[in-house]
């Protein structure tokens, strides 16, 4: 018999665990598709965009990952277009693609509200390439204002607005106030930099939300403990290259980062379906299309209510939709009567910072050092390969006994002409 040919775009938490459950299995032939040659543990992200970490910490040559599972074959290349007629998706090398199944996992990018200009002022954080991006600015912001004299600009240097405060925006305003009030401390001789300010800017009344609101309110206070200005009720109506407009005030930044929202891949829209605000796809109780049942959408674009509530796009829920999606193909029936997705939700984790994290799981809570311990074990079981996990271990340690973020290297010396 015939190989089923299975085509996963995307190799993400769902992409990946997806592509596993096909692992040695003759009867399927696997063409797992990426932009890029690596899996990322988005995860830890933010620790590659603060110095915590290199980027090797966080990712996994894919082929390194299947090297032993002959019926997986990967393809680093960009798909433009889904038949869904044809059954054939399309490269950005106009090579088509036939597929018997197709799993769609393209993950999300960060969205501006309609407001695409602003991202050239405030990057967002969901590639490698962002997080080095963000690196290197932060870091050559410290490295200008010690070579200016002018109050202003130094002021302006020194100056980091957060937008959204979400787990990443939480987790990268912590991470910024310890670089400045820690690893940097006593590094520059002109500029001290523990007078660096920090503002957390979030829209709603508290800050991460889908947390209860007594954790939430820890970890605000955390948060400014560690001179972290948080701006509850506040919507951004201007950013420039000079700062951030909040109704009447203008806070004037060299360095803004984006955390405040993510859209769905613009793939998704070659197929015709139906979509949410944010551009998922709303999927029916198998996480296929209600009028194809040979496409599959998991992850960040996958719109699918459990509950009267629309799962998040959280690495947990793409994780398990990934295995779900790769068993139900393996039953190889399109004609019985699929099981229905059910997410078993095992809890929440924040970082805030060195000894303090956030922990929710059912009726537990825990905040503190034993949260913190709990999120670090947690983190480090879920990277992939042993390198990776022994790598972040011994980074954890020398940072839990020194307090230093190791990875501070600029590439890119960014120069005095870019200020304005």
């Amino acid at each position: 018999m015939k190989p089923k040919q299975v085509v996963i775009v995307g190799a993400g938490f769902g992409g990946l665990n997806a592509a596993k459950e096909f692992a040695n299995r003759p009867d399927f032939q696997v063409l797992l598709v990426d932009k890029t040659n690596h899996h990322l543990f988005q995860p830890l992200l933010y620790q590659v965009a603060t110095a915590a970490l290199s980027p090797g910490d966080i990712a996994m040559p894919i082929r390194e990952i299947f090297r032993h599972e002959q019926n997986i074959k990967v393809l680093m290349a960009t798909v433009t277009s889904v038949n869904r007629q044809k059954k054939e998706i399309t490269l950005d090398s106009q090579q088509a693609i036939l597929y018997d199944y197709l799993i769609l996992a393209p993950g999300s990018r960060h969205a501006y509200f309609g407001r695409p200009e602003w991202e050239q002022f405030a990057p967002g954080l969901k590639t490698l390439s962002d997080a080095l991006y963000i690196r290197e600015w932060i870091l050559n912001s410290f490295e200008l204002a010690e070579n200016t004299s002018d109050q202003t600009i130094i002021e302006s240097l020194l100056t980091f607005v957060v937008i959204g405060a979400g787990p990443t925006g939480v987790e990268m305003a912590g991470a910024i106030s310890e670089i400045a009030h820690q690893s940097l401390k006593k590094n520059f001789r002109s500029i001290d930099p523990s007078h660096t300010k920090v503002y957390l800017i979030e829209g709603s009344a508290q800050i991460l939300n889908g947390y209860p609101q007594k954790l939430a309110n820890y970890a605000q206070r955390d948060l400014e403990k560690k001179r972290v200005t948080v701006l509850l009720n506040t919507k951004v109506e201007e950013v420039l290259a000079e700062g951030v407009r909040i109704g009447e005030r203008f806070i004037q930044a060299h360095n803004i980062i984006w955390a405040a929202g993510n859209t769905a891949s613009p793939l998704l829209k070659t197929l015709n379906a139906t979509y949410d605000k944010q551009g998922r796809v709303i999927v029916g109780a198998d996480l296929s299309l209600s009028d194809d049942p040979s496409v599959f959408i998991i992850g960040d674009g996958c719109c699918y209510q459990e509950k009267d509530k629309i799962l998040p796009a959280i690495a947990p829920v793409a994780v398990q939709q990934g295995r779900f999606v790769g068993k139900l193909i393996r039953k190889n029936d399109l004609k019985v009567k699929r099981p229905a997705f059910h997410y078993v939700d095992r809890g929440m984790m924040a970082n805030i910072g060195k000894f303090d994290a956030l922990v929710l799981s059912g009726p537990l809570q825990s905040t503190g050092l034993f949260a913190w311990f709990a999120w670090c074990f947690v983190h480090i079981y879920f990277l992939i390969g042993f390198r990776t996990k022994l790598f972040v271990f011994i980074q954890w340690v020398f940072y839990f006994f020194r307090g230093q973020r190791n990875v501070r290297l600029i590439e890119t010396p960014f120069q005095k002409k870019n200020l304005k």
